[in-house]
């Protein structure tokens, strides 16, 4: 499974943006997707998972509220909607598929990275 993340940028706190995870090669829908992100000088760290039908969803406590998993199965797409940005999102987003859970070793596939930068 190869992973392609995009939609990040430059966004002031308060806005909004859609993360994409585009999967190619072998179907990416009979793994969990996660989101983790990476801030400078930071561990990677776990933003949301989204379970292989769609059903369940978990969020770091830090976007509960804020932040929404979703996937197009038909599309072997994934999204993460941020809203209500904070400075403090600022990182590195990458897409990544696997048996789940919020520990990075339990995801076997990488997309590349995508920055985000929330300007206060």
């Amino acid at each position: 499974v190869q992973l392609q993340a995009s939609g990040g940028g430059l966004v002031q706190a308060g806005g909004s943006l859609r993360l994409s995870c585009t999967a190619s090669g072998r179907t990416f829908n009979y793994y969990v997707m996660g989101w983790f992100r990476q801030a400078p000088g930071k561990e990677r760290e776990f933003v949301a998972l989204i379970s292989w039908s769609g059903g369940a969803t978990v969020y770091s406590d830090s976007v509960k509220g804020r932040f929404t998993i979703s996937r197009d199965i038909a599309e072997n797409t994934g999204y993460l909607q941020m809203n209500s940005l904070k400075s403090e999102d600022t990182a590195v987003y990458y897409c990544a598929a696997g048996s789940g859970g919020v520990f990075t070793a339990r995801y076997s596939f990488w997309g590349q990275g995508t920055q985000v930068t929330v300007s206060s």
